[in-house]
């Protein structure tokens, strides 16, 4: 399957609001959450992980237990139960594809693929068969998994691909052979690095060959201040929330 790509300038256009914009009244990866990024005018990123019968959903963790009154891993509960399973808010936990029918292919929309080993392809799969039919659409994915970017460069190279990265609790020598051996697995249109490891050479060499670089996740003026001189865009949370 094979399509047009997206203008790469909706990447860098205007801030993503990491899991939406959440905070006391709306749960982070929630529709509620979403709506209000959208009424504020910004993109939206996202957590996406499969059902056991291989629907995506938009959650974070592996395990209902932060998010909700329950406790399983969201791969061992059939989309039906998870449709039903509340968020704090009171909304109900999304498919990826309500989500993508509220955004329209208006809205800006970073998808990020959340897998604990090396098994992709299903969660991947199941991604790309609700992309299909949206030829053009400001819509990317990315993982800090390169396997699964790599799936798309195979499978679906026509959608927009970024690898997330960051460096913490790695040492210099560990990081860069990781850091290299992840670049060449994912083939990214884009990069997505933690603001804790800005400014980076790396970075900037990335920006120089014309990579763009998101910055995750900026929370402080003065991260804002750092992402806007090492960055082309950032993926935020509000501070007082």
């Amino acid at each position: 399957m094979s399509g047009r790509r997206p203008d790469p300038a909706f990447l860098t256009a205007r801030p993503f609001a990491h899991r939406g914009l959440h905070g006391a009244e709306a749960s982070e990866n929630g529709m509620a959450a979403f709506d209000a990024a959208i009424a504020g005018g910004f993109g939206i990123e996202c957590d996406v992980r499969a059902s056991r019968d291989g629907t995506a959903f938009v959650f974070h963790d592996a395990t209902l237990a932060r998010m909700t009154e329950h406790s399983e891993a969201i791969a061992s509960l059939e989309s039906t139960t998870l449709d039903g399973i509340a968020l704090p808010d009171g909304g109900m936990i999304p498919r990826l594809s309500t989500l993508l029918a509220r955004c329209d292919g208006a809205v800006p929309l970073l998808i990020e693929i959340k897998s604990d080993d090396r098994h992709v392809a299903g969660l991947c799969s199941a991604v790309a068969g609700k992309l299909g039919g949206r030829d053009a659409a400001p819509v990317a994915v990315m993982s800090f998994h390169p396997y699964a970017m790599r799936w798309f460069a195979r499978y679906r190279p026509e959608v927009m691909r970024g690898l997330v990265m960051t460096q913490q609790g790695k040492g210099w020598l560990r990081g860069r052979i990781e850091r290299n051996l992840a670049l060449w697995l994912a083939r990214p249109d884009f990069l997505a690095c933690d603001i804790r490891d800005l400014p980076s050479r790396f970075a900037a060499h990335a920006r120089r060959r014309g990579l763009p670089v998101l910055s995750w996740t900026v929370r402080s003026d003065e991260e804002r201040a750092r992402a806007a001189r090492h960055a082309d865009q950032i993926i935020f949370e509000r501070s007082h929330d």
